[in-house]
């Protein structure tokens, strides 16, 4: 991913209002993040736990989205979960289902749609080995790196379709 400035990220989002957009918290050290080993920009808010955010390099330009997580919601220490995205493995908390709402009148609607991710939104890093998982050495998968971020890419976009399907609603 090329590195992107604060306008195009705040002009980037689909499923909130400019004025949400103007107001969300973006990540600390923006200028000095890995871009170079970024498939997507994720970030969580630190000032409101449950909102998170991605931001997406597509054909037509950058695509951003909010996310929620669901509150209150329990995880077993003892049981993995696998991240739809980079298909990372976690143990306990390190996957969240996050929920997007649509673009366009379905979200406006409160349609939304959600997908299992890594907790901290650094999918791009668990599949370059730049960060580990706590599961790390326990399933080693033979996949060449770049068939691992093209899957990668191609199940963030297929998610990020189904955020806009809302769009012509």
């Amino acid at each position: 991913m090329h590195p992107v400035g604060e306008k195009q990220i705040r002009g980037s989002f689909v499923n909130c209002s400019k004025g949400e957009a103007s107001r969300l918290n973006l990540p600390a050290g923006l200028a000095e993040l890995p871009w170079q080993d970024l498939d997507f920009l994720g970030w969580r808010d630190p000032q409101a736990p449950d909102r998170s955010y991605l931001v997406a390099p597509r054909d037509d330009g950058l695509l951003g989205v909010t996310l929620r997580a669901p509150q209150g919601v329990r995880r077993s220490f003892t049981k993995t979960t696998v991240c739809s995205v980079c298909l990372t493995g976690h143990p306990g908390s390190g996957v969240s289902l996050l929920a997007a709402r649509r673009a366009g009148p379905a979200g406006r609607q409160g349609n939304t749609v959600g997908t299992y991710l890594c907790a901290d939104l650094a999918c791009s890093l668990y599949v370059r080995g730049r960060k580990q998982s706590q599961l790390a050495g326990r399933h080693k998968e033979d996949l060449p790196l770049e068939d691992r971020i093209a899957r990668t890419v191609r199940n963030l976009d297929a998610f990020l379709t189904k955020v806009l399907e809302g769009e012509g609603a």
